[in-house]
């Protein structure tokens, strides 16, 4: 059951971008055939420098460190991050899937979080800040007994190869708490283009 507790959390960590660009703002790209239809921006291309293979050192309070891998890529026309992440937690496996993108009209990052061990959808938006590298991405998810909760999601971008997540969530009583840490390595140390 310790498990399950801390793997609810680990529900809403992935829900998070390693976004490494400034904000796309106002309209969107137009296609090559110029449509007018929305087409990948900056905050896409943003998004497009996360592509590639990840090594994930995860650490959550009073548990054993456990590694996964994260496996992210461009997907629908360049629109959205597709994150696709295995982990093993104690001999349980793990998997989960993520999706990213940028929504032009609320001006904000926009993310949905998927996984193996929890029947809910984490649903999660917010905002870069460019001078301090952070990704901050606040939303709903679910504890382990189907309450929702409410989270906050930092990732800081160390530098091209190495991010740090890190997930806090607001208890009953109106505190927040930090819940785990997760620090990404890029596999073969090379960057998207």
């Amino acid at each position: 059951m310790k498990y399950v507790t801390s793997l609810a959390l680990v529900a809403v960590l992935f829900s998070s971008p390693f976004v490494v660009a400034q904000e796309s703002k106002g309209k969107e790209a137009k296609d090559a055939q110029g449509s007018g239809m929305p087409g990948p921006g900056q905050a896409q291309k943003a998004l497009k420098m996360a592509e590639g293979t990840w090594n994930a050192l995860i650490e959550m309070a009073g548990q054993e460190s456990s590694k996964g891998v994260s496996v992210q890529k461009m997907v629908l026309g360049g629109m959205w991050l597709e994150d696709s992440f295995k982990a093993d937690f104690g001999g349980m496996p793990f998997e989960g899937r993520g999706m990213t993108g940028y929504d032009p009209i609320k001006g904000k990052y926009v993310a949905t979080w998927c996984d193996s061990m929890s029947p809910g959808v984490t649903t999660t938006e917010g905002t870069y800040d460019e001078k301090t590298r952070t990704l901050t991405m606040v939303g709903d998810s679910y504890d382990h007994m189907g309450a929702k909760v409410k989270v906050r999601m930092l990732t800081i971008h160390k530098d091209a190869n190495t991010v740090v997540f890190e997930m806090y969530q607001t208890g009953a009583d109106g505190k927040e708490a930090k819940q785990m840490t997760i620090t990404y390595t890029r596999a073969g140390g090379t960057p998207a283009k």
